[in-house]
């Protein structure tokens, strides 16, 4: 879509390529606002007071216009579908999207006993993946990256957002990694 990705985040170069391992690996650059601290991200608006940046997303064209701003939640994940369409607003693309879309899972998705709805890289599903380790529970993973239906589901639960992990629990929904709500219902 003659679109380059770019991610920039106020740690330091070291701490930027241990996350980028603990990952498994980025298919794009990641930057460093280390030095001065923060100073693309003041920029932007999206510097907070505590040193720490906004979780965000610019879109910009080719003339350096931001043309799109997503702020959310460090465990929102924005929606690809979304960030497409913006995409196909700045430059058409007749057939892109049916492209990047036909290879999604759309199967159904599970029931009872414990499901959590995650993905690969969430601090939060990490630790939850650690959690039930741990102490021996079984449980089912959905990727909302790959499963439109769970990522749609997600998002009537979670008021619209794409928040990992979200977990079913027999029936009862949970938004977000809270180990103590977990650890009530099972």
């Amino acid at each position: 879509m003659n679109t380059q990705v770019l991610g920039v985040s106020v740690d330091h170069v070291p701490c930027i390529k241990a996350w980028v391992k603990s990952l498994g690996g980025i298919t794009y650059p990641l930057l460093s606002d280390f030095w001065p601290h923060g100073a693309v991200s003041t920029k932007y608006g999206v510097l907070r007071d505590v040193g720490s940046s906004e979780r965000a997303i610019f879109i910009i064209d080719k003339e350096g216009i931001i043309r799109y701003i997503d702020i959310h939640d460090s465990g929102d994940q924005p929606s690809n579908e979304v960030l497409f369409g913006e995409l196909l607003k700045i430059e058409p693309n007749p057939g892109f999207k049916e492209k990047v879309f036909e290879k999604d899972i759309d199967e159904e998705l599970p029931t009872g006993g414990i499901v959590m709805y995650c993905n690969n890289w969430c601090p939060d599903c990490k630790k939850a993946r650690k959690y039930f380790a741990e102490n021996g529970i079984s449980y089912r993973e959905v990727d909302v990256t790959k499963n439109k239906k769970a990522a749609a589901q997600v998002r009537e639960w979670a008021d619209g957002n794409l928040v990992t992990p979200t977990f079913e629990i027999d029936g009862t929904i949970i938004v977000d990694w809270k180990q103590d709500e977990v650890e009530a219902v099972i």
